[in-house]
């Protein structure tokens, strides 16, 4: 716990706000903006000693149920508030995550890339949404339920998953697959990522294999893929990564080198039937 900086960070913010963008009236007799130590101890559910004891540096460190108060008394965002709970001692919070759509900020972006190749992926490898390119170079990876919705179940499971890579490709790519489940199986055993790894150790010995390897940091998304189209054959594509670390969500854009043959297919994407 940090107390000169918890203070000042509280002051801060306290200073920051008007009465009015917390619901509270100006009154007559106010000479400075800002809240008064009373007011974000009110809003707070606390009383305005220990409120001033905190920005004074005394007293002992605050709870967590404390500083959620602060908090949503001080209209934090979700930076501002991970930073309180870190001037304060304790661990972050975990964030709740949009896990079934993409989020508002992706939509948007992707709804103005109409002839890119893009698709948002979560942080546990679900396609939540694809541009019509990207369906016609990929597939459908929205049509599918249960644990087949993530990326590193139907690679370990499913053969035809497969066919999109080269097979000399085949090791890496499962390797990475299985790196990026291992970070959000780090960050949340017991959520959705533990039931993934627990279907994938119970059904596919491959993953048991390259899961006992405990890599990590094997993700190389700018590198240079292949890939192979039933029509157009094989291309070879970059995949830059757009992140809203809000959400752990990912925009996944593909692109080729201009005027290469891998270009020129892309170009053939919005006349391929997805």
């Amino acid at each position: 716990m940090d107390r000169a900086l918890l203070a000042d960070f509280l002051r801060a913010r306290r200073e920051a706000l008007q009465p009015e963008d917390v619901g509270l009236p100006r009154g007559p007799r106010r000479r400075t903006g800002g809240l008064r130590r009373e007011e974000v101890a009110a809003l707070a559910g606390m009383s305005a000693d220990y409120y001033g004891r905190i920005e004074q540096q005394r007293g002992p460190m605050p709870s967590v149920p404390i500083l959620a108060a602060l908090a949503r008394a001080l209209h934090l965002n979700a930076s501002e508030r991970d930073h309180l709970f870190a001037l304060g001692g304790h661990s972050v919070p975990r964030r709740p995550l949009i896990e079934d759509r993409a989020s508002p900020t992706m939509k948007r972006i992707i709804e103005r890339l109409p002839d890119v190749p893009a698709m948002v992926m979560s942080h546990l490898g679900e396609t939540l949404l694809q541009t019509r390119p990207a369906t016609s170079l990929l597939g459908d990876f929205t049509r599918f339920s249960g644990l087949s919705r993530y990326l590193v179940y139907r690679w370990f499971t499913d053969p035809a998953t497969r066919d999109l890579y080269p097979p000399e490709d085949h090791p890496e790519r499962g390797r990475v697959f299985t790196a990026e489940i291992r970070a959000a199986y780090t960050a949340d055993p017991h959520g959705r990522a533990g039931e993934i790894v627990a279907a994938l150790l119970a059904e596919s010995p491959e993953f048991a294999e390259v899961w006992k390897l405990h890599e990590v940091g094997v993700v190389h998304h700018l590198d240079l893929k292949r890939y192979r189209h039933a029509e157009l054959g094989e291309l070879e594509l970059y995949c830059q990564i757009v992140i809203d670390p809000d959400q752990a969500q990912w925009l996944l854009l593909f692109t080729a080198v201009p005027g290469t043959p891998s270009d020129e297919k892309l170009q053939l994407l919005s006349a391929v039937r997805s």
